[in-house]
């Protein structure tokens, strides 16, 4: 548990303050407080939890949602705060696995109480910040709030970019593989589980953020809505993204499945066509093959050489017939010449 105090007027951030000196530091309404507790071990999940009952007498089913970490985005307001949940991205995330984290917080009128089991960037951003100078702390609790929300969204978009890059590279793939590639459909299976969890957590994510800045809630003062609604425009922007991710990775899907048809197809076509054309040899040779005196070898000695001739002249009717329909050696045309006008005119 890290006690961050800033009090009217000073320069500089107080530290070091414990468990029994918050009730004194909140009683000073002129005092920002930001309570930060991280759940790694159970217990400091003990130490969270007697101080969200007993210190600041939150309603015991929001402790209880905060200690747990598998919640959606959501909102709630009380008489005199306001809770709330929001996700941030893990450093391992990426297109192929997209995995996000919980932060659970808690607005009031002087204070701000964070909590989450993971480490978060955003928050040790803002810590820095405030350590380096309190400007953030002498706006108020809503807008150090903002500041923390601002970095957490802002962290969506190398994610963002790397799925615009992993699709970009599997339709590069998808049109250049040779044959059906199962190490591709997973991987387009893999990247539409990703963008199927961004679009669900942002668009929850985006109805939290679009209620707490078009002033519903009074914790929010109305000269810091303008910061809150800059970061739903952000948030709102990576939705909308998701969303085109969404229809591309179909895209893929049917692209994919077109090519693997393509290809399939021009494989029977040759085989077709080899068929086509060995076909008329074997009525051929099978003709020759009859116990006639027509095709008798001691009678007529070069009986055996016109066959062949002969199967020779089909296959190259059949080849050229073929070709003259364009289902083999199809002709590759040259582009018309483009004109272009000179310069004077």
């Amino acid at each position: 548990m890290e006690i961050i105090v800033y009090r009217k007027g000073s320069k500089a951030i107080e530290e070091g303050f414990t468990r029994g000196d918050l009730p004194g530091l909140l009683a000073e309404k002129e005092n920002l407080v930001w309570v930060d507790f991280l759940g790694e071990t159970e217990e400091q999940m003990l130490q969270a939890k007697d101080v969200l009952l007993n210190v600041f007498k939150f309603h015991h089913l929001t402790v209880e949602d905060c200690l747990e970490t598998r919640n959606q985005p959501k909102v709630e307001a009380f008489s005199d705060y306001l809770y709330f949940i929001v996700h941030g991205v893990k450093n391992e995330t990426n297109s192929a696995n997209f995995v996000t984290k919980e932060l659970d917080a808690y607005l009031g009128e002087n204070y701000i109480v964070t909590f989450h089991t993971e480490r978060f960037r955003s928050i040790k951003k803002v810590k820095q910040q405030v350590r380096s100078t309190p400007f953030a702390c002498q706006r108020g609790a809503a807008y150090l709030l903002h500041q923390i929300l601002d970095l957490l969204v802002d962290l969506y978009m190398p994610v963002v970019d790397d799925f615009d890059d992993a699709i970009n590279d599997l339709e590069d793939r998808v049109f250049k593989m040779k044959k059906g590639n199962n190490t591709i459909l997973e991987e387009i299976m893999d990247l539409r589980r990703s963008v199927a969890r961004l679009k669900r957590i942002s668009a929850r994510q985006l109805d939290v953020l679009y209620r707490i800045s078009h002033g519903e809630f009074p914790q929010i003062p109305e000269n810091v809505l303008p910061f809150f609604r800059d970061v739903h425009d952000h948030l709102l922007r990576i939705s909308d993204l998701s969303e085109n991710y969404r229809d591309l990775v179909a895209g893929l899907f049917d692209i994919h499945f077109s090519v693997v048809a393509n290809r399939t197809n021009d494989v029977m076509k040759v085989m077709t066509i080899f068929s086509s054309i060995m076909l008329p040899l074997s009525l051929i040779a099978g003709i020759y093959g009859m116990n006639t005196k027509l095709f008798n070898d001691e009678q007529n000695p070069h009986n055996f050489w016109y066959i062949i001739g002969s199967m020779l002249v089909v296959s190259l009717l059949l080849t050229i017939y073929f070709w003259r329909k364009g289902w083999i050696f199809e002709r590759i045309e040259k582009p018309s010449q483009i004109f272009l006008p000179d310069k004077d005119e």
